[in-house]
């Protein structure tokens, strides 16, 4: 039986993991996973049932809990890249927008949306080779994974690269660099201090820090990682 291939990206908001996770899959013929994308559904649902608002800082985790069974999430290529959907539904700009970025955290601390969100996330990876970014995957989704990388890059630069998508995609025009910059380490705090699986690098994997570098540079550096483990 040929051996499944998972390769666990890591890192902070606006590291560059979905860019480069992506491309690496596509090269390397791996299922990409964006599990982002998961917990942006989940938040999706949350608010446009009305569980959860801007502003909040809390929520009832029960109400969330029973919501779980009602969203599908279905992933689908294009040549724009990878579309993603709520019950059937493209939502692919709709989770990029500042209500979502405001609340994903919240709803992505919750025990049971990550209870069943890494159960989804590990059967994919049984089925196929996966590339697989996210904040948690090579300390808890797939913590055996054969290459696990942890993505960061300075707040500065981050937010500098969340500002220039916004400005290309035309969504949350209205942001200025400086929230942009306030909102990711806003983020980072969060992702890091939260009690159920935190943001953190996995003793096993490699830092790769990709402040100043261009996007084909750090493609090449994990890819090369990946040969050098992988053979």
């Amino acid at each position: 039986m040929t051996t499944k291939i998972q390769v666990a990206i890591d890192g902070p908001a606006s590291a560059g993991k979905s860019t480069i996770a992506k491309i690496i899959a596509t090269q390397l013929g791996y299922i990409y996973v964006d599990t982002g994308a998961m917990y942006r559904t989940i938040t999706l649902a949350a608010i446009r049932a009305n569980l959860i608002q801007v502003g909040q800082t809390t929520v009832d985790e029960k109400v969330i809990s029973d919501l779980l069974d009602n969203v599908q999430i279905g992933f689908a290529p294009s040549e724009d890249g990878q579309l993603v959907f709520l019950n059937e539904t493209d939502i692919t700009e709709d989770i990029r927008q500042a209500d979502v970025n405001s609340l994903v955290s919240l709803i992505a601390a919750i025990p049971a949306v990550r209870t069943d969100l890494v159960e989804r996330q590990r059967q994919l990876a049984a089925t196929s080779s996966v590339v697989m970014d996210g904040r948690d995957i090579g300390t808890t989704v797939l913590p055996n994974a054969q290459v696990k990388i942890f993505l960061v890059a300075s707040v500065a630069e981050r937010a500098q690269r969340r500002f220039a998508e916004n400005q290309a995609k035309g969504i949350d025009t209205d942001l200025t660099l400086a929230k942009i910059e306030e909102s990711i380490a806003r983020r980072d705090y969060l992702d890091s201090h939260r009690e159920v699986s935190p943001l953190k690098q996995a003793d096993d994997a490699v830092l790769v820090d990709t402040t100043g570098l261009s996007i084909a540079e750090v493609v090449t550096e994990i890819t090369n990682l990946i040969h050098k483990k992988i053979g």
